[in-house]
């Protein structure tokens, strides 16, 4: 089998994790951690992982003219990004940040266009437009079922979220170009670790363990082990075969998942904001991503 499609098997199995775990992360936030004691929690146990991991691999050397990418990396893939995502997700639904998430495309084309000076077509910029109109839908009249407490504010600090994690995977590319995923992501997760520690270590020592049930810290564990050290070394891989846009179409594939498994445990319902803002989101990443003939 080829790099090429090793890569993208690892970017699909990074959609199917990422789809479960909006519903699994939204059964142990608010009701037994705090969504910043929880991305502590997160970020605190992928460090340890990423470290000892290291410990076995090739060793390279970074350039001091490196660390500055790396803290960025550092900040829009593991800080910025998980502070944002894990708040919106503990406000609003599953289905409801799965569907944002697939902005991210879009985000990424219009950076690359921003930062890259890249040339935007016209239906291109009529694709973004179009997704960004069903993602303001959603946000506003996305109303969900459940302990959506503050669906309007959740659903827009996952679209903050999905603009950080865009700058990230341009950021991170030039990285994965230069050196082995291993050298740098121990270093992203500690600058990412620090980061988050002042916003986190207040609701992390407030969690009363005694109290968290069996299959809770079960979930906690599949969050920090497959939801982010696996899934974030998954990523890394797959760029290195693969354009940073590409590994963002993979987002599209969660909203499947998420409302799949959601539904089926009722944590979620389907409506008409809801099939409509998603119909609008993926007419509008079709026609960014979408080939000229």
């Amino acid at each position: 089998m080829s790099k090429r499609n090793l890569a993208l098997i690892g970017a699909t199995l990074v959609s199917i994790i990422y789809g479960v775990t909006f519903t699994i992360a939204k059964d142990v936030m608010p009701a037994y951690i705090d969504a910043y004691g929880f991305i502590l929690l997160r970020v605190g146990g992928s460090v340890i992982l990423f470290w000892l991991v290291w410990l076995f691999m090739p060793k390279e050397k970074i350039e001091i003219g490196d660390f500055p990418r790396i803290i960025a990396a550092a900040f829009f893939g593991v800080a910025f990004n998980m502070l944002t995502f894990f708040k919106g997700l503990s406000l609003t639904s599953p289905i409801s940040a799965a569907v944002i998430m697939v902005s991210t495309p879009m985000i990424v084309l219009t950076l690359s266009a921003i930062i890259m000076k890249e040339r935007m077509q016209k239906r291109k910029v009529f694709g973004i437009i179009l997704g960004l109109i069903g993602t303001a839908f959603l946000i506003l009249y996305g109303k969900s079922i459940g302990n959506a407490t503050n669906a309007g504010l959740g659903n827009f600090l996952v679209l903050v979220n999905a603009i950080s994690y865009g700058f990230y995977l341009i950021v991170v590319k030039k990285l994965m170009d230069k050196y082995n995923a291993f050298t740098f992501v121990k270093w992203i997760y500690l600058f990412g670790f620090l980061m988050v520690l002042p916003f986190g270590w207040s609701q992390f020592q407030a969690v009363d363990w005694s109290v968290v049930p069996a299959a809770i810290g079960w979930k906690i564990g599949f969050v920090v082990i497959f939801s982010t050290f696996f899934t974030y070394l998954l990523n890394l891989l797959s760029m290195k075969e693969l354009k940073p846009t590409t590994v963002a179409v993979f987002i599209y594939l969660q909203p499947l998942f998420a409302t799949i498994f959601a539904i089926s445990l009722g944590k979620d319902e389907l409506s008409l904001v809801k099939i409509g803002s998603a119909v609008l989101i993926f007419i509008g990443v079709y026609l960014v991503t979408m080939k000229k003939n």
